[in-house]
Protein backbone atom coordinates (compact mmCIF):
# COMPACT_ATOMS: atom_id res chain seq x y z
CA UNK A 1 0.00 0.00 0.00
CA UNK A 2 1.48 3.20 -0.91
CA UNK A 3 1.95 6.20 1.13
CA UNK A 4 -0.54 8.53 0.58
CA UNK A 5 -3.17 5.55 0.84
CA UNK A 6 -1.87 4.47 3.99
CA UNK A 7 -1.95 8.14 4.91
CA UNK A 8 -6.05 8.52 3.75
CA UNK A 9 -6.61 5.13 5.81
CA UNK A 10 -5.44 6.05 8.71
CA UNK A 11 -7.66 9.53 8.96
CA UNK A 12 -10.09 7.57 8.02
CA UNK A 13 -10.21 5.24 10.89
CA UNK A 14 -9.13 7.86 13.18
CA UNK A 15 -12.48 9.97 11.55
CA UNK A 16 -14.39 6.96 12.72
CA UNK A 17 -13.05 6.62 15.89
CA UNK A 18 -14.07 10.10 17.06
CA UNK A 19 -17.71 9.51 15.27
CA UNK A 20 -18.18 6.71 17.38
CA UNK A 21 -16.97 8.56 20.26
CA UNK A 22 -19.27 11.42 19.59
CA UNK A 23 -22.37 9.26 18.96
CA UNK A 24 -21.38 6.42 21.19
CA UNK A 25 -25.06 6.33 22.71
CA UNK A 26 -27.15 6.64 19.39
CA UNK A 27 -26.56 2.91 18.35
CA UNK A 28 -27.12 2.26 22.15
CA UNK A 29 -23.99 0.26 22.57
CA UNK A 30 -20.52 1.59 23.36
CA UNK A 31 -17.95 0.92 25.94
CA UNK A 32 -18.55 -0.25 29.35
CA UNK A 33 -18.56 3.67 30.86
CA UNK A 34 -21.03 4.76 28.66
CA UNK A 35 -23.04 1.60 29.39
CA UNK A 36 -22.69 2.08 32.60
CA UNK A 37 -23.68 5.61 31.88
CA UNK A 38 -26.75 4.14 30.73
CA UNK A 39 -27.75 1.96 32.57
CA UNK A 40 -27.56 5.39 35.35
CA UNK A 41 -30.32 7.08 32.82
CA UNK A 42 -32.71 3.60 33.28
CA UNK A 43 -32.60 3.67 37.31
CA UNK A 44 -33.03 7.61 36.95
CA UNK A 45 -35.74 6.89 34.84
CA UNK A 46 -36.88 4.55 36.85
CA UNK A 47 -37.21 6.30 40.14
CA UNK A 48 -38.48 9.83 38.64
CA UNK A 49 -41.95 9.57 39.87
CA UNK A 50 -42.30 9.93 43.69
CA UNK A 51 -45.30 8.80 45.91
CA UNK A 52 -47.05 11.07 47.37
CA UNK A 53 -47.59 10.75 51.54
CA UNK A 54 -44.53 8.11 51.74
CA UNK A 55 -43.23 7.58 54.78
CA UNK A 56 -40.21 5.87 55.95
CA UNK A 57 -40.87 2.24 56.85
CA UNK A 58 -38.68 -0.24 58.36
CA UNK A 59 -36.54 2.51 60.27
CA UNK A 60 -35.56 3.92 63.70
CA UNK A 61 -33.72 6.96 61.76
CA UNK A 62 -35.77 10.25 61.22
CA UNK A 63 -35.73 11.66 57.16
CA UNK A 64 -33.60 14.15 58.93
CA UNK A 65 -31.41 11.05 59.99
CA UNK A 66 -31.64 9.41 56.56
CA UNK A 67 -30.40 12.62 54.18
CA UNK A 68 -27.95 13.78 56.37
CA UNK A 69 -26.30 10.06 55.73
CA UNK A 70 -26.46 10.22 52.34
CA UNK A 71 -24.41 13.68 51.94
CA UNK A 72 -20.87 13.14 50.86
CA UNK A 73 -17.72 14.92 48.95
CA UNK A 74 -19.25 14.46 45.85
CA UNK A 75 -22.89 13.75 45.85
CA UNK A 76 -25.60 15.32 48.50
CA UNK A 77 -28.21 12.04 47.43
CA UNK A 78 -26.94 8.74 45.74
CA UNK A 79 -28.21 7.21 42.71
CA UNK A 80 -30.71 5.22 43.75
CA UNK A 81 -32.76 6.72 46.97
CA UNK A 82 -36.10 4.39 47.74
CA UNK A 83 -36.70 7.18 50.76
CA UNK A 84 -36.42 10.44 49.24
CA UNK A 85 -40.29 10.25 48.50
CA UNK A 86 -40.71 10.19 52.16
CA UNK A 87 -38.08 12.90 53.09
CA UNK A 88 -39.31 15.30 50.81
CA UNK A 89 -43.20 14.48 52.06
CA UNK A 90 -41.94 14.87 55.72
CA UNK A 91 -39.86 17.97 54.72
CA UNK A 92 -43.28 19.25 53.36
CA UNK A 93 -45.62 18.64 56.41
CA UNK A 94 -43.43 18.32 59.53
CA UNK A 95 -44.40 20.89 61.97
CA UNK A 96 -42.54 23.81 62.24
CA UNK A 97 -40.95 24.40 65.45
CA UNK A 98 -39.28 27.86 65.10
CA UNK A 99 -39.61 30.34 62.73
CA UNK A 100 -36.59 33.43 62.18
CA UNK A 101 -35.27 35.79 59.33
CA UNK A 102 -32.63 34.40 57.01
CA UNK A 103 -30.00 37.24 57.62
CA UNK A 104 -27.75 36.33 54.67
CA UNK A 105 -27.70 37.00 51.09
CA UNK A 106 -29.23 39.63 48.74
CA UNK A 107 -33.09 37.80 48.98
CA UNK A 108 -35.91 37.38 51.05
CA UNK A 109 -36.18 34.38 53.31
CA UNK A 110 -37.05 33.00 56.33
CA UNK A 111 -34.93 30.23 58.63
CA UNK A 112 -37.46 27.40 59.96
CA UNK A 113 -36.67 24.88 61.96
CA UNK A 114 -38.89 21.66 61.49
CA UNK A 115 -39.67 19.12 64.17
CA UNK A 116 -36.85 17.25 65.34
CA UNK A 117 -34.70 20.18 65.13
CA UNK A 118 -33.87 20.23 60.98
CA UNK A 119 -32.98 23.61 59.66
CA UNK A 120 -34.68 24.56 56.01
CA UNK A 121 -35.03 27.58 54.41
CA UNK A 122 -38.37 29.12 53.56
CA UNK A 123 -38.72 30.78 50.18
CA UNK A 124 -42.15 33.12 49.88
CA UNK A 125 -43.80 33.08 46.64
CA UNK A 126 -43.43 36.57 44.90
CA UNK A 127 -44.33 35.65 41.32
CA UNK A 128 -47.18 34.25 39.16
CA UNK A 129 -46.67 31.19 37.27
CA UNK A 130 -46.78 33.29 33.46
CA UNK A 131 -44.48 35.90 35.07
CA UNK A 132 -41.96 36.69 32.84
CA UNK A 133 -39.49 38.69 34.39
CA UNK A 134 -37.75 40.98 32.17
CA UNK A 135 -34.62 43.09 31.62
CA UNK A 136 -31.25 41.99 33.14
CA UNK A 137 -30.86 37.93 32.99
CA UNK A 138 -30.52 38.14 36.67
CA UNK A 139 -33.35 40.73 37.32
CA UNK A 140 -36.83 39.84 39.83
CA UNK A 141 -36.90 38.67 42.91
CA UNK A 142 -36.10 35.33 43.80
CA UNK A 143 -38.39 32.38 42.50
CA UNK A 144 -39.15 29.42 44.61
CA UNK A 145 -40.69 27.51 42.23
CA UNK A 146 -37.17 27.58 40.21
CA UNK A 147 -35.57 25.99 43.68
CA UNK A 148 -37.92 23.04 43.38
CA UNK A 149 -37.22 22.72 39.64
CA UNK A 150 -34.20 23.19 39.71
CA UNK A 151 -33.64 20.25 42.18
CA UNK A 152 -35.59 18.03 39.65
CA UNK A 153 -33.42 18.72 36.71
CA UNK A 154 -30.40 18.27 38.99
CA UNK A 155 -31.69 14.60 39.44
CA UNK A 156 -32.56 13.98 35.79
CA UNK A 157 -28.86 15.08 34.80
CA UNK A 158 -27.83 12.55 37.38
CA UNK A 159 -25.11 15.37 38.95
CA UNK A 160 -27.13 14.93 42.54
CA UNK A 161 -25.23 18.33 43.87
CA UNK A 162 -28.75 20.32 45.23
CA UNK A 163 -29.59 19.98 48.42
CA UNK A 164 -33.17 18.74 48.33
CA UNK A 165 -36.01 20.88 48.07
CA UNK A 166 -40.19 20.57 48.27
CA UNK A 167 -42.83 23.08 47.54
CA UNK A 168 -45.21 23.69 50.81
CA UNK A 169 -48.04 26.08 51.63
CA UNK A 170 -47.51 27.30 55.37
CA UNK A 171 -50.32 29.19 57.25
CA UNK A 172 -48.83 32.28 58.66
CA UNK A 173 -51.19 32.28 61.48
CA UNK A 174 -51.35 29.31 62.87
CA UNK A 175 -47.89 28.27 61.61
CA UNK A 176 -45.48 30.72 61.60
CA UNK A 177 -46.49 33.47 63.77
CA UNK A 178 -47.13 31.26 67.34
CA UNK A 179 -43.61 30.09 66.94
CA UNK A 180 -41.70 33.09 64.80
CA UNK A 181 -38.61 35.42 66.79
CA UNK A 182 -39.28 38.74 67.55
CA UNK A 183 -37.29 40.09 64.76
CA UNK A 184 -39.09 38.48 61.80
CA UNK A 185 -42.76 39.17 63.69
CA UNK A 186 -41.75 43.09 63.82
CA UNK A 187 -41.63 42.44 59.81
CA UNK A 188 -45.14 41.26 59.26
CA UNK A 189 -47.88 43.24 57.80
CA UNK A 190 -51.14 43.98 56.33
CA UNK A 191 -51.79 44.64 52.61
CA UNK A 192 -55.60 44.08 52.73
CA UNK A 193 -56.95 40.92 54.02
CA UNK A 194 -53.08 39.55 52.77
CA UNK A 195 -50.80 38.90 55.83
CA UNK A 196 -47.31 39.76 54.30
CA UNK A 197 -43.55 39.77 55.57
CA UNK A 198 -40.28 41.57 54.27
CA UNK A 199 -38.05 39.57 56.36
CA UNK A 200 -33.96 41.06 56.79
CA UNK A 201 -31.09 40.46 53.70
CA UNK A 202 -29.58 43.19 51.84
CA UNK A 203 -32.45 43.97 49.23
CA UNK A 204 -35.43 43.36 51.80
CA UNK A 205 -37.53 46.13 52.16
CA UNK A 206 -41.05 47.46 54.07
CA UNK A 207 -42.50 48.77 50.69
CA UNK A 208 -42.37 45.28 49.08
CA UNK A 209 -43.18 42.42 50.96
CA UNK A 210 -43.88 38.96 50.31
CA UNK A 211 -47.65 38.44 50.96
CA UNK A 212 -49.67 35.39 51.09
CA UNK A 213 -53.41 34.80 49.90
CA UNK A 214 -55.16 35.82 52.84
CA UNK A 215 -52.85 33.51 55.38
CA UNK A 216 -52.00 31.07 53.62
CA UNK A 217 -48.42 31.54 51.74
CA UNK A 218 -46.78 29.02 48.68
CA UNK A 219 -43.03 28.93 49.02
CA UNK A 220 -40.38 26.34 48.80
CA UNK A 221 -38.50 24.81 51.67
CA UNK A 222 -34.71 23.98 50.96
CA UNK A 223 -33.54 20.84 53.36
CA UNK A 224 -29.97 22.73 55.42
CA UNK A 225 -26.97 20.75 54.98
CA UNK A 226 -25.76 18.89 57.72
CA UNK A 227 -23.52 20.60 60.02
CA UNK A 228 -21.08 18.10 59.75
CA UNK A 229 -20.10 19.25 55.95
CA UNK A 230 -19.30 22.52 56.49
CA UNK A 231 -19.16 25.01 53.64
CA UNK A 232 -16.71 27.29 52.25
CA UNK A 233 -17.46 29.97 49.40
CA UNK A 234 -15.48 30.67 46.30
CA UNK A 235 -16.07 33.42 43.95
CA UNK A 236 -16.88 32.29 40.65
CA UNK A 237 -14.07 32.38 37.91
CA UNK A 238 -16.82 33.33 35.38
CA UNK A 239 -18.85 35.63 37.89
CA UNK A 240 -20.30 38.95 35.87
CA UNK A 241 -19.38 42.43 37.46
CA UNK A 242 -22.79 43.67 38.07
CA UNK A 243 -21.33 47.33 36.80
CA UNK A 244 -22.53 48.75 33.87
CA UNK A 245 -19.98 49.24 31.07
CA UNK A 246 -17.51 47.05 33.26
CA UNK A 247 -16.76 43.43 31.55
CA UNK A 248 -15.60 40.51 33.57
CA UNK A 249 -12.04 39.22 31.92
CA UNK A 250 -13.74 36.40 30.48
CA UNK A 251 -16.12 38.54 28.81
CA UNK A 252 -13.54 40.00 26.46
CA UNK A 253 -10.28 37.58 27.02
CA UNK A 254 -10.78 34.71 24.72
CA UNK A 255 -8.00 33.03 26.30
CA UNK A 256 -9.07 33.83 29.81
CA UNK A 257 -9.80 29.60 30.17
CA UNK A 258 -6.27 28.95 29.71
CA UNK A 259 -5.35 31.43 32.77
CA UNK A 260 -7.94 29.71 34.93
CA UNK A 261 -6.28 26.61 34.23
CA UNK A 262 -3.74 27.56 36.09
CA UNK A 263 -5.04 28.61 38.91
CA UNK A 264 -5.60 26.31 41.89
CA UNK A 265 -8.43 24.54 42.27
CA UNK A 266 -8.92 24.68 38.64
CA UNK A 267 -5.30 23.51 37.71
CA UNK A 268 -6.30 19.67 39.06
CA UNK A 269 -8.85 17.91 40.29
CA UNK A 270 -12.00 17.97 38.97
CA UNK A 271 -13.71 21.17 39.87
CA UNK A 272 -12.96 22.81 36.50
CA UNK A 273 -15.40 20.20 34.92
CA UNK A 274 -17.86 20.70 37.82
CA UNK A 275 -18.12 24.47 36.86
CA UNK A 276 -18.49 23.32 33.21
CA UNK A 277 -21.52 20.77 34.78
CA UNK A 278 -23.07 23.91 36.38
CA UNK A 279 -22.66 26.47 33.43
CA UNK A 280 -24.49 23.96 31.37
CA UNK A 281 -27.65 23.56 34.43
CA UNK A 282 -27.71 27.20 34.79
CA UNK A 283 -27.83 27.77 31.08
CA UNK A 284 -30.78 25.21 30.91
CA UNK A 285 -32.25 26.74 33.78
CA UNK A 286 -32.01 30.22 32.67
CA UNK A 287 -29.47 31.04 36.01
CA UNK A 288 -27.14 33.85 34.92
CA UNK A 289 -26.36 34.99 38.56
CA UNK A 290 -23.95 32.37 40.51
CA UNK A 291 -21.19 34.85 40.98
CA UNK A 292 -20.12 32.72 43.86
CA UNK A 293 -20.32 29.54 44.32
CA UNK A 294 -20.02 26.27 47.68
CA UNK A 295 -17.90 23.63 48.64
CA UNK A 296 -17.24 21.60 51.43
CA UNK A 297 -14.68 23.15 53.53
CA UNK A 298 -10.70 22.60 53.36
CA UNK A 299 -11.61 19.92 50.59
CA UNK A 300 -8.61 20.53 48.26
CA UNK A 301 -10.46 21.32 45.44
CA UNK A 302 -11.72 17.51 45.37
CA UNK A 303 -15.23 17.97 46.56
CA UNK A 304 -18.19 18.74 44.36
CA UNK A 305 -19.50 22.60 43.47
CA UNK A 306 -22.49 21.91 45.44
CA UNK A 307 -25.35 23.62 43.82
CA UNK A 308 -26.91 25.92 46.39
CA UNK A 309 -30.00 28.68 45.35
CA UNK A 310 -30.99 28.46 42.06
CA UNK A 311 -34.16 30.98 42.68
CA UNK A 312 -33.00 33.17 39.92
CA UNK A 313 -34.17 31.11 37.27
CA UNK A 314 -37.44 30.34 35.08
CA UNK A 315 -37.76 33.66 35.00
CA UNK A 316 -37.67 34.40 31.33
CA UNK A 317 -38.56 31.30 29.27
CA UNK A 318 -37.85 33.32 25.87
CA UNK A 319 -34.51 34.29 27.06
CA UNK A 320 -31.03 32.08 25.99
CA UNK A 321 -28.15 33.75 27.44
CA UNK A 322 -25.47 32.22 26.28
CA UNK A 323 -22.73 33.86 27.79
CA UNK A 324 -24.00 31.46 30.88
CA UNK A 325 -22.45 28.68 29.02
CA UNK A 326 -18.95 30.55 28.65
CA UNK A 327 -16.90 28.10 30.81
CA UNK A 328 -18.03 25.66 28.32
CA UNK A 329 -17.52 27.35 24.57
CA UNK A 330 -14.12 28.99 26.03
CA UNK A 331 -12.56 25.67 27.57
CA UNK A 332 -14.11 23.41 25.07
CA UNK A 333 -14.36 20.65 27.05
CA UNK A 334 -16.69 18.63 28.93
CA UNK A 335 -17.55 14.74 31.30
CA UNK A 336 -17.97 12.52 28.84
CA UNK A 337 -20.99 11.19 31.27
CA UNK A 338 -22.55 14.69 31.20
CA UNK A 339 -22.46 14.03 26.94
CA UNK A 340 -23.71 10.72 26.86
CA UNK A 341 -26.64 12.05 29.45
CA UNK A 342 -27.27 15.23 27.71
CA UNK A 343 -27.81 12.89 24.39
CA UNK A 344 -30.01 10.51 26.40
CA UNK A 345 -32.48 13.73 27.19
CA UNK A 346 -32.75 15.13 23.48
CA UNK A 347 -35.96 15.13 21.69
CA UNK A 348 -38.18 16.16 24.39
CA UNK A 349 -37.05 13.64 26.79
CA UNK A 350 -35.67 16.36 28.95
CA UNK A 351 -39.56 18.64 29.48
CA UNK A 352 -41.38 15.24 29.71
CA UNK A 353 -38.36 13.51 32.57
CA UNK A 354 -39.43 17.19 34.33
CA UNK A 355 -42.62 16.96 33.95
CA UNK A 356 -42.58 13.58 35.43
CA UNK A 357 -40.58 14.56 38.32
CA UNK A 358 -42.21 17.90 38.96
CA UNK A 359 -46.05 16.30 39.54
CA UNK A 360 -45.01 15.04 42.79
CA UNK A 361 -44.71 18.04 44.40
CA UNK A 362 -47.47 19.85 46.29
CA UNK A 363 -47.09 23.23 44.50
CA UNK A 364 -47.34 21.65 41.33
CA UNK A 365 -47.92 23.12 38.41
CA UNK A 366 -44.40 24.07 39.08
CA UNK A 367 -43.31 25.29 35.79
CA UNK A 368 -45.70 27.07 33.04
CA UNK A 369 -45.54 25.17 29.51
CA UNK A 370 -42.99 27.99 27.94
CA UNK A 371 -40.02 27.21 30.66
CA UNK A 372 -40.43 23.48 29.70
CA UNK A 373 -40.46 24.07 26.00
CA UNK A 374 -37.38 26.27 26.93
CA UNK A 375 -35.81 23.43 28.54
CA UNK A 376 -35.58 21.17 25.42
CA UNK A 377 -34.88 24.55 23.60
CA UNK A 378 -31.97 25.15 25.46
CA UNK A 379 -30.46 21.62 25.43
CA UNK A 380 -30.02 21.44 21.66
CA UNK A 381 -28.29 24.54 22.09
CA UNK A 382 -25.80 22.98 24.61
CA UNK A 383 -25.17 19.97 22.73
CA UNK A 384 -24.93 22.14 19.37
CA UNK A 385 -22.02 23.96 21.58
CA UNK A 386 -20.26 20.85 22.62
CA UNK A 387 -20.63 19.27 18.40
CA UNK A 388 -18.58 22.99 17.94
CA UNK A 389 -16.12 21.98 20.21
CA UNK A 390 -15.22 18.14 18.45
CA UNK A 391 -15.23 19.48 15.42
CA UNK A 392 -12.72 22.23 16.64
CA UNK A 393 -10.64 20.62 19.28
CA UNK A 394 -11.44 16.66 18.47
CA UNK A 395 -13.44 14.32 20.44
CA UNK A 396 -10.33 13.37 22.69
CA UNK A 397 -9.89 17.00 23.87
CA UNK A 398 -13.27 17.56 24.21
CA UNK A 399 -14.92 14.72 25.90
CA UNK A 400 -13.07 14.07 29.22
CA UNK A 401 -13.17 10.70 31.27
CA UNK A 402 -13.67 12.32 34.43
CA UNK A 403 -15.61 9.42 36.82
CA UNK A 404 -15.00 9.04 40.32
CA UNK A 405 -15.44 6.85 42.52
CA UNK A 406 -18.71 7.69 44.52
CA UNK A 407 -19.47 5.89 48.17
CA UNK A 408 -23.14 4.87 46.21
CA UNK A 409 -22.09 4.20 42.81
Amino acid sequence: MKLKQRVVVLVAVLLLLGLAKLFLLDGGEGSAASRRDLRAFRKMEAGLSLSRGAHLTHTLQSPWEVAGQWVGPREVYPEETPELAAVLTALGTARVERADVGYKGTQLKALLVLDGGQKVVFKPKRYSRDYMVEGEPYAGYDRHNAEVAAFHLDRILGFRRAPLVVGRFVNLRTEIKPVATDQLLSTFLMQGNNSCFYGKCYYCRESEPACAEGENMEGSLTLWLPDVWPLQKHRHPWGRTYREGKLARWEYDESYCDAVKKMPPYDAGPRLLDVIDTAIFDYLIGNADRHHYESFQDDGGASMLILLDNAKSFGNAALDERSILASLYQCCMVRMSTWNRLNLLRAGALSSAMRQALNFDPINPVLAEPHLAALDRRLSGVIATIRQCVESQGPDNTLIEDRLNLPHS
